[in-house]
């Protein structure tokens, strides 16, 4: 893994709109953000507020309508943006992820036909390792991730929790630089939450770059920064006692309104 001075993740003054039949809809506005390497990033804000597109535009999923950089690993990843460097083929993006970016979603994805081992070895296969080395890969993520003793289920035999797990252990078998998790404990219940939040905290304290959104602002304590989007923008990035602050004012709020 490579320690450049230069951020993991860095977008200056990107906008998106999507266009409908009536007028088109700003989506993220003016959006500048920094995410330097060892960051553990909660993105937080309320539905529809542009979460999941930031995430997109980071991806190479969702090309920006207008900004001036998307640098993820010292990358430019969209041409045509104002530096006028980059790439945006859709296949160079896709490469791209396969080598240096993990995904967790809500929503956990299995080949059904293949076994815990065979979906998580996939995207090694993809990269063109041989299935014995594959398979060797992991079942050693599948250990780290408290999963072994599953490896040869059907996913979908599995609980919620451990289903996340084997996600989970899925999106590091290439062992990416950078981890981006869109509410990966949306589906689970508070103990495998809380689980699967260990988990991402000790991946982050052994160098990995995380960012996570979410909606529960109970997982705040977990990060190492918090960006706070609304109507498209980031309101503020918090750290330290800021982000203590911030979750203090919603406990204060809770017991206010259950009072």
């Amino acid at each position: 893994m490579s320690h450049s001075s230069a951020p993991a993740i860095y977008l200056e003054k990107i906008n998106k709109s999507f266009k409908t039949a009536q007028k088109p809809v700003q989506v993220l506005n003016n959006i500048s953000l920094t995410v330097d390497e060892g960051d553990f990033l909660i993105i937080f804000g309320p539905s529809g507020c542009g979460k999941s597109t930031l995430l997109h535009v980071i991806l190479g999923l969702e090309p920006p309508t207008s900004g001036n950089q998307v640098k993820v690993l010292g990358n430019q990843i969209y041409a045509g943006l104002k530096t006028n460097q980059g790439w945006f083929d859709e296949d160079d993006a896709a490469e791209f992820r396969k080598e240096h970016i993990g995904m967790v979603y809500q929503q956990t994805y299995w080949i059904k036909s293949q076994n815990v081992v065979q979906n998580v070895a996939f995207p090694l296969l993809l990269l063109g390792e041989s299935e014995l080395k594959a398979a060797s890969k992991a079942k050693q993520v599948l250990e780290s991730v408290g999963m072994l003793d599953w490896s040869e289920y059907i996913p979908t035999e599995l609980s919620s929790g451990q289903q996340q797990r084997v996600n989970l252990a899925r999106a590091l078998i290439t062992n990416p630089e950078i981890l981006i998790t869109d509410e990966p404990t949306g589906n689970l219940d508070f103990q495998s939450g809380q689980e699967l939040m260990e988990m991402l905290v000790k991946l982050n304290k052994a160098g990995k770059t995380i960012i996570m959104v979410t909606h529960d602002l109970e997982y705040l304590p977990y990060a190492t920064k918090a960006a706070e989007m609304f109507d498209g923008a980031i309101k503020g990035v918090y750290t330290g006692q800021e982000k203590k602050n911030i979750l203090k004012n919603l406990r204060t709020k809770k017991v206010e309104l259950v009072g």
